[in-house]
């Protein structure tokens, strides 16, 4: 079966969560005989096509099911040449309303009627897929007229290997000492950037977050105060050339979004050993044991308390970390495939005005 796996705004998505998910799905998929494309438009871009199209040849690229990664103007159009021309569709809801909000400026205003959008755009297909249990609970509450199904993200846990290696170059280069506790990913008050800073300014640790972020118009006025005026003992690195130096670099693992649909840095960090505090969310019910594989909190005295615990007991971070790296492994390549497949043949199945779940004998090769 020949597969389009889409991501609208790729390249500016790159550093994104969807844009790790895609990948993943991506090389995950490699690995089965699968005949995978990423570009919906016959010659690979848009401009090409129309150019092919004014003589004649088709607009859009030929596969046999489409799955789309985003929700823009690009995949809507995708998702109609799809449902035109009788091809499974299945469109991936890595992002809901209410995971929406505190983005960047505007978002929270405007995610009540982004989550009308959202709704009109999921039912469309013959299959959604999610991140998780909670995601799809998000999903069937709007409702969604389509079947939902939760697929794990994955984490590229050989993209990480020797992350040890960079710990002395990145302390370094973003001047860090003694015990670090960071975070991963594009700075957005949503992923918890005030609890960050007011962690910072109430310890005596080190706070690094490591990742890109915008200070620009887009930007929220809580993002631009808190880079701008960092606490002292706080330091936003903005992109970094490779992201195994964040996990060198850093010593104690600190994931306080208010909102997620999994949290694919949360897993990296696992995937290295660290440990783990995150916010106790319903979200992480289905992923994570507090205890065993984390601490999960619940306000700041929460977040300091653990901090304090993983920094002065040597044992017990040994122990979360050991645990964290047997639960990033059961988010493998493997699984990721193994869904992905049994998705592939339930969309066809639905297509087809059936509902089996299947397990599918479908074929990939990545363009």
């Amino acid at each position: 079966m020949r597969v389009l796996n889409y991501l609208e705004l790729e390249s500016e998505l790159q550093r994104s969560g969807i844009g790790t998910a895609a990948r993943h799905q991506r090389k995950a998929l490699a690995d089965t005989d699968m005949q995978v494309v990423t570009s919906p438009w016959n010659g690979g871009s848009l401009g090409t096509a129309a150019t092919k199209r004014a003589v004649g040849d088709p607009l859009f690229e030929s596969y046999d099911l489409a799955h789309c990664n985003l929700v823009g103007p690009g995949t809507v159009a995708v998702a109609r040449h799809a449902k035109r021309n009788d091809i499974p569709l299945v469109l991936h809801a890595h992002t809901t309303h209410q995971d929406f909000a505190e983005s960047f400026r505007g978002s929270t205003t405007v995610a009540p009627a982004f989550g009308k959008y959202l709704k009109w755009f999921y039912s469309q297909a013959d299959l959604v897929l999610c991140p998780s249990e909670h995601t799809k609970s998000v999903l069937d509450s709007y409702p969604i007229d389509a079947p939902v199904r939760p697929i794990t993200n994955g984490v590229d846990i050989e993209s990480l290997e020797g992350f040890e290696s960079f710990r002395e170059e990145y302390r370094e280069r973003y001047d860090l000492d003694g015990t670090i506790v960071f975070s991963v990913g594009n700075v957005f008050e949503r992923k918890g950037l005030t609890t960050f800073c007011r962690l910072a300014e109430t310890t005596d640790y080190e706070f690094a977050w490591f990742g890109p972020y915008d200070t620009g118009p887009l930007a929220s006025s809580t993002v631009r105060k808190w880079v701008r005026n960092p606490p002292e003992n706080a330091t936003f690195t903005g992109w970094v050339p490779d992201i195994r130096g964040a996990f060198g670099a850093g010593d104690i693992y600190l994931f306080a979004t208010k909102s997620e649909t999994q949290g694919i840095a949360a897993l990296e960090a696992m995937a290295c050993g660290k440990p783990v505090v995150i916010r106790d969310l319903p979200i992480f019910e289905q992923f994570y044991t507090d205890g065993v594989d984390c601490l999960k909190c619940d306000g700041l005295a929460e977040f300091r308390e653990a901090i304090d615990r993983l920094s002065n007991d040597a044992e017990l971070r040994e122990r979360l970390g050991e645990n964290a790296r047997e639960t990033a492994r059961e988010h493998s390549f493997d699984r990721v495939a193994e869904e992905l497949t049994d998705a592939y043949e339930t969309a066809r199945q639905v297509a087809r005005g059936g509902s089996t779940t299947g397990t599918g004998d479908t074929e990939v090769i990545t363009d």
